[in-house]
């Protein structure tokens, strides 16, 4: 048994009301629940019970056992001397206020039903990945639509706070911190990090600057990563690090502290070096690339502005003094809609925040023309019923397990509650 199962009981009153008694064989009558606030202190606030002819107002606990009181030590607490009721599945000890009067106690296991405990027992049992596995594609279409659009709404709000962070980092510099972010996306999980750090690293202003030239956006971007090698027979990269020492001086340029950059594992089209040079020529021929993107109204817009190529030295290589057969290397379509569902979006997401307007009917839209992604989350949920035509799904759904599955709420989820109440009533 867990605690959140009788949080859950109490919350939604799923027991049975009539003829409580207390501990001690008194008559115990609901007046009002409480609140459920989740915050410091008892976890009901403001309930009203009456335990014989006494009306009580005040907080309600609620745990396993009554020992659980003093293993969390509330009797030293003085946010529970106004608890006014203990709950518990078994009740195993009395507790006493600070005044050392008793806390009347509700034993709640004597008054839910078997077929709810059998519920909550199958759906809490441990499986192969997520607890609702066998029963999640049976969930209503209706309350699996609502909550996708919430889990949505959150997953936006989470991915909008470093937005609002770097914001203020950069003195309300919109197009810095598209910048910085795009970066980090270039990066991808393994570079992620690394890219941002560098990105940072420079000043936008610095970068407009320098913009009317690729090579000189190359020699910051790659100058300020560490990767371009002293000892090489290329032409190319020997001017790159004599225009990375000329603006790093001009600049006043410091390198960030950065892990190695990661090749291991990727694709050669993912490698950094060919990330960090389709940055350096988005940022070369598109000026004003922030006002271009909130200006986008839909998926085709959004794809034109990120048609792209790599400078020649590029296309014949994947690393510094190697050459390659040569290849266009664009940025492909897929990779374009990974940039808009992790980068756009939280963007224009925070921008509308900030200007007091709504936008996330518009964003969920946008994500509803973008086919589904693919990855292992997304591919778990196929195989146990829930398929994914586009993104707005896929971003649900990785809210879902990484948010709600992997810390196993499922008496916060629509999901669980959905199934308990299907087999209960």
């Amino acid at each position: 048994m867990k605690e959140d199962f009788i949080h859950y009981l109490w919350k939604y009153k799923k027991f049975n009301f009539t003829n409580l008694k207390t501990s001690d064989g008194d008559d115990l009558t609901i007046l009002n629940s409480g609140d459920y606030l989740q915050k410091e202190g008892p976890d009901f606030f403001n309930a009203q019970i009456r335990i014989s002819n006494q009306k009580w107002a005040g907080n309600i606990e609620i745990h396993v056992k009554s020992s659980d009181w003093y293993l969390h030590h509330h009797e030293k607490d003085a946010n529970y001397n106004n608890v006014i009721l203990h709950v518990v599945w078994i009740h195993d000890a009395p507790v006493f206020r600070k005044d050392n009067s008793e806390i009347s106690v509700l034993e709640i296991k004597n008054y839910v039903s078997s077929d709810i405990q059998h519920i909550y027992q199958e759906l809490s049992a441990q499986k192969s990945w997520i607890y609702c596995e066998n029963q999640i594609k049976n969930i209503d279409p209706f309350v699996f639509s609502n909550w996708q659009e919430r889990l949505f709404l959150d997953r936006l709000e989470e991915k909008a706070l470093p937005v609002q962070v770097l914001l203020n980092e950069t003195q309300q510099d919109w197009e810095a911190v598209l910048f910085c972010m795009l970066a980090k996306n270039f990066g991808l999980n393994t570079n992620g990090d690394a890219f941002y750090k560098i990105a940072k690293s420079l000043t936008f202003s610095l970068i407009q600057k320098e913009a009317l030239e690729v090579m000189y956006l190359e020699a910051l971007l790659f100058g300020q990563a560490n990767m371009i090698p002293d000892y090489v027979e290329d032409t190319y990269p020997k001017e790159l690090k004599s225009w990375y020492d000329y603006l790093a001086i001009k600049y006043k340029l410091n390198k960030p502290a950065l892990e190695n950059i990661q090749f291991f594992q990727h694709r050669p089209d993912n490698f950094p070096t060919i990330r960090l040079a389709q940055l350096a020529m988005l940022y070369h021929l598109q000026r004003n690339l922030f006002s271009k993107i909130i200006a986008a109204k839909n998926l085709t817009e959004l794809h034109s502005i990120f048609e792209l190529s790599v400078n020649g030295y590029w296309k014949t290589h994947y690393n510094f003094d190697k050459p390659s057969p040569n290849k266009d290397k664009s940025l492909s379509k897929e990779f374009i809609n990974l940039l808009i569902i992790n980068t756009i979006i939280p963007v224009k997401f925070a921008y509308a925040q900030n200007q007091g307007k709504e936008s996330a009917e518009i964003l969920i839209d946008l994500l509803a023309t973008i086919p589904a992604e693919k990855n292992n989350i997304i591919e778990k949920f196929s195989i146990f019923g829930i398929k994914s035509k586009n993104a707005f799904q896929t971003q649900a759904l990785i809210q879902l397990k990484n948010n709600y599955c992997n810390s196993k709420k499922c008496l916060n989820c629509a999901i669980g509650l959905d199934l308990l109440k299907i087999k209960n009533d």
